[in-house]
């Protein structure tokens, strides 16, 4: 698992593109577990998560019970890191380049973003039951 989290992984689970933004990246993730409902990402955001966990992007794959105590920590980390570096006073140059942007609504916190699938994981470790996607 990463410890220490890049900086880009973050802003790009924070930074989600806009509804007139381009569609490059088409994949959407379907997390699914026997424990809670599926938890559905846009690939960008679900590529950022998985970078999180210590692992490379993929359209299918498995987060299996052991793993999950430590991939809910690696998220919770990342949130933390998040918050701490939002509190931090800014420069404005970052208002003033989402202002330029047309950026009328602030990006989603990655507290808000992961929030689902830290409730997936806890659920699927609880139920020791793995979670799943492109499957």
């Amino acid at each position: 698992m990463a410890r220490g989290h890049n900086a880009a992984t973050i802003h790009s689970l924070v930074a989600a593109p806009g509804p007139l933004a381009p569609r490059r990246h088409r994949m959407i993730y379907k997390f699914k577990s026997a424990a809670s409902g599926d938890v559905i990402m846009l690939g960008p955001h679900g590529d950022a998560m998985l970078r999180l966990l210590g692992r490379t992007p993929a359209a299918k794959g498995i987060v299996e019970p052991r793993d999950m105590p430590s991939a809910i920590a690696a998220l919770r980390a990342a949130i933390e890191e998040a918050e701490r570096r939002a509190a931090a006073p800014a420069d404005g140059q970052a208002d003033a380049q989402a202002d330029a942007r047309g950026e009328a609504e602030p990006p989603v916190s990655l507290r808000r973003r992961l929030w689902p699938m830290i409730d997936m994981l806890e659920r699927a470790a609880k139920a020791d039951v793995p979670v799943v996607w492109g499957v």
